[in-house]
């Protein structure tokens, strides 16, 4: 339970970083951060990796601490109250999952709220680390669904809080020291593809309420044997 719980929270970091209101504006927002524009990406391609590094430390650190804190919020609290969160958290999956297939559409979540950060800092790469750790507090809502229905899968089982946060850092930072190599071509591919980007959302929104069910039902440890499988096999 615990490999495939940690391939889910990293999936949704990719899916996080695939957002059609994230991906597009990615390529030209690290080239900022590094001091120049896509255009010249392939001449300033290690300052924007580097750039692109620190800025992924910023939120990885922020999301690590998140789950430090659930783990040492939860961990200890009764068997019949864990039983509650399981609840909680599988409808607070499916919510999400929904979302992401498009069945839903609130306002409140397809609002952008921005955040900015000034240069008040010499060194670029100290500006791309509080523009990483401002991007996880201030996360923008559309992206959010995946986030929240990790953070809920989180609040469920407490001891891997920390686990499946530090995987969901993975799963979005990832992508993003790609992009930072590869700038400009990142740029061009962007383009190309975001209207597409929306079909991965939903695959992974069924996911999510697949996974919402089985929480909620308590059931989400018999996809460590594959269990459900076998038995659909054998009727």
């Amino acid at each position: 339970m615990t490999d495939i719980t940690i391939i889910i929270a990293f999936t949704a970091g990719i899916v996080s970083f695939l957002s059609p209101c994230v991906l597009p504006i990615i390529p030209g927002f690290l080239a900022y951060l590094a001091g120049t524009s896509v255009s010249e990406a392939r001449s300033k391609r290690k300052d924007i990796f580097l750039n692109s590094l620190f800025f992924v430390l910023g939120f990885s650190i922020i999301f690590a601490a998140l789950g430090v804190l659930l783990n040492t919020l939860l961990e200890m609290v009764a068997y019949d109250v864990q039983a509650w969160l399981s609840r909680i958290g599988g409808i607070i999956i499916i919510f999400f999952g929904i979302y992401l297939t498009g069945l839903i559409s609130l306002p409140f979540l397809e609002k952008e709220y921005k955040f900015s950060v000034k240069r008040k800092f010499k060194s670029k790469y100290v500006t791309s680390f509080v523009f990483g750790s401002a991007f996880a507090v201030g996360w923008t809502p559309c992206v959010g669904a995946a986030l929240g229905a990790i953070l809920g899968l989180a609040a469920t089982q407490p001891g891997l809080a920390f686990n499946l946060l530090l995987s969901y850092s993975l799963g979005l930072g990832l992508p993003f020291l790609v992009v930072g190599l590869f700038a400009g071509q990142a740029y061009e591919v962007a383009q190309r593809y975001a209207k597409s980007i929306k079909y991965i959302n939903i695959v992974f929104g069924i996911i999510l309420i697949v996974l919402g069910v089985l929480v909620f039902t308590q059931n989400l440890s018999r996809i460590a044997n594959f269990e459900l499988l076998n038995r659909w096999l054998l009727q």
